[in-house]
């Protein structure tokens, strides 16, 4: 079938391109296609390239991930990705490898950065879990904010992909994501990285893998990472908090999109109060190492991060907290086609500069 794939990358390169101009022209000329989304919210107003993006997507008539059966949302995201990444951010070496799961090896992208070390020195190391509600993303699709990380702080970065619901449902993910830090933090020398300046990191999803896996570590009296770097994380799985009805559509991800990929990674599972499915109702955070938490003002998830960082500070935790102004879930995802995004995630890497 190469001509319909021919067909596919040139609808890509004009998704592209068309998202590209119109964010270039949303700071300056009025449309009507951005009127829904001028109101400001909480103080704050969506950006323009995000309003021109998301008034693009609603103009083609972009699909929920969460309404398309697993296999069709995995190859939608896979496709936003190629959208929305441009052209791969260099950095000194990727290498692809296995590591050790819960069950079986786990795929895992190696990240390292073009600038030498002192002979002896060893880097941090960012262990990153991708998000997509538990049910869809995988190395490729979050190829673009990791190579970001790895060049803008300067370290190595390892992607690390788990088991994916419905065919693997909870708490497949959170044994993967744990085992995945055992590993880390067991071979980071031999991977080349300071043992001691391990951050434990996750996007949506994969911020609840990371929360939930320092968690467990804690827990079981393992090694742990010297820092957590949540973004937009979901946490609290037991409720729908504010923020998911006040952007409960129109900004990306959509409550229909939350409650049918809580659905298929839960499964049977009912109790999801269960500190493993909701890291904020864990009875007792204190001993949990650094945080930081990077939340975004338009995204159905921005309350519930919010209340993980007010709730680990309350524990004594040393935390910070950073709402993103003007963006949605997803920012991360967006830095070819979104100048605002990208100077996002150039921030959240400040902000974990900070932390090291």
């Amino acid at each position: 079938m190469p001509q319909f794939s021919a067909v596919i990358k040139k609808l890509e390169e004009l998704e592209h391109k068309s998202a590209r101009t119109l964010m270039e022209l949303a700071s300056r000329v009025p449309s009507a296609l951005l009127d829904r989304f001028e109101r400001a919210i909480d103080g704050d107003r969506l950006h323009p390239e995000l309003r021109a993006l998301l008034a693009l997507r609603e103009a083609i008539g972009t699909a929920r991930l969460g309404a398309s059966t697993p296999a069709a949302a995995r190859e939608r995201m896979r496709r936003d990705a190629r959208v929305h990444s441009g052209v791969p951010i260099a950095v000194g070496a990727v290498r692809d490898l296995t590591i050790p799961g819960a069950v079986g090896p786990l795929r895992a992208r190696q990240y390292l950065p073009a600038t030498r070390t002192r002979h002896g020195e060893q880097r941090p190391l960012l262990l990153f879990f991708h998000g997509g509600g538990f049910v869809v993303g995988d190395l490729d699709t979050h190829d673009a904010p990791c190579r970001a990380l790895c060049r803008s702080l300067d370290l190595q970065v390892l992607s690390v992909e788990y088991r994916l619901a419905p065919e693997h449902p909870f708490p497949a993910g959170i044994e993967d994501g744990h085992a995945a830090l055992r590993y880390v933090l067991a071979n980071a020398a031999e991977l080349g990285a300071d043992p001691a300046r391990v951050i434990i990191c996750g996007d949506s999803a994969g911020g609840n893998l990371a929360a939930v896996a320092t968690q467990q570590a804690l827990r079981h009296g393992d090694a742990l990472p010297a820092l957590q770097l949540l973004i937009y994380p979901t946490v609290d799985s037991s409720k729908d908090w504010p923020s998911i009805d006040t952007f409960a559509e129109g900004y990306f991800l959509t409550r229909a999109d939350i409650h049918q990929f809580r659905r298929q990674y839960f499964g049977d599972f009912k109790d999801l109060r269960d500190p493993r499915a909701s890291p904020l109702l864990a009875p007792d955070l204190r001993g949990l190492p650094p945080a930081v938490i990077i939340t975004a003002a338009f995204d159905p998830l921005r309350d519930e991060g919010e209340a993980y960082a007010h709730a680990l500070e309350r524990a004594g935790v040393r935390t910070r907290l950073y709402r993103t102004p003007g963006l949605t879930h997803g920012f991360i995802n967006m830095g070819a086609v979104s100048n605002a995004s990208k100077q996002a995630l150039a921030h959240v890497a400040e902000l974990t500069r900070e932390f090291l």
